[in-house]
């Protein structure tokens, strides 16, 4: 997870803007490209977890996957002041840069295409309650098992839509695809994992 400022950003000027002023998205990137490092923190603590989960879901390895995530943030820094809000929301933008990045990595790092993991992982249990964090692990591991027979555009879909909240137009504006061709990835991957999980619960 992205918990310290980017690199760029430590020696950053004074603030010019309070947080509070920077409502939205688009206001908080203005404050960033002023060198403000509390809209700088409230970005990353806005956008963290969903940037960190796609690059977890893209790289299937945590300490990858946080270098991705640090370099999106870094690469947002950079152009915050040449960011377009009428083109694309500033969530579907940072994504589009983590996957980017993200495939870069992997290309680099590796001869072959790495399957894409899911975001269970991110959702850990609660070590208050022993008895339900092994029930929490259990139905992890199980959503872990049916998203791995899914095709990879089809896990990425679901991954983003159903666990990081983002919408078809957002899932095809980051995959680089026609809204009804993220639609189609979606549904039938929801129904292909659906539908294994209710057999796992038949046969069990």
């Amino acid at each position: 997870m992205v918990t310290a400022l980017p690199r760029s950003r430590r020696a950053a000027a004074p603030a010019r803007r309070a947080p509070g002023a920077a409502s939205d998205d688009g206001a908080l990137l203005v404050a960033i490209a002023l060198g403000d490092e509390e809209a700088t923190r409230a970005f990353v603590h806005r956008h963290g977890p969903q940037v960190f989960g796609l690059a977890m879901t893209l790289c299937r390895d945590r300490s990858l996957a946080e270098d991705v995530a640090q370099r999106t943030f870094e690469r947002a820094w950079r152009h915050a002041a040449s960011f377009d809000g009428e083109r694309a929301s500033a969530r579907t933008w940072l994504l589009t840069i983590t996957r980017r990045l993200a495939i870069d990595e992997l290309r680099r790092r590796r001869p072959s295409p790495v399957a894409p993991d899911d975001l269970t992982a991110l959702l850990a249990p609660s070590t208050a309650d022993t008895e339900g964090a092994g029930l929490a692990g259990v139905e992890r591991a199980r959503v872990t098992a049916a998203l791995a027979e899914l095709p990879d555009e089809q896990r990425r879909a679901v991954v983003m839509a159903a666990l990081g909240g983002l919408s078809a137009r957002e899932v095809a504006e980051v995959e680089g695809v026609p809204l009804g061709t993220a639609k189609t990835r979606v549904r039938l991957g929801l129904r292909k994992l659906r539908a294994t999980l209710s057999r796992e619960v038949d046969d069990g």
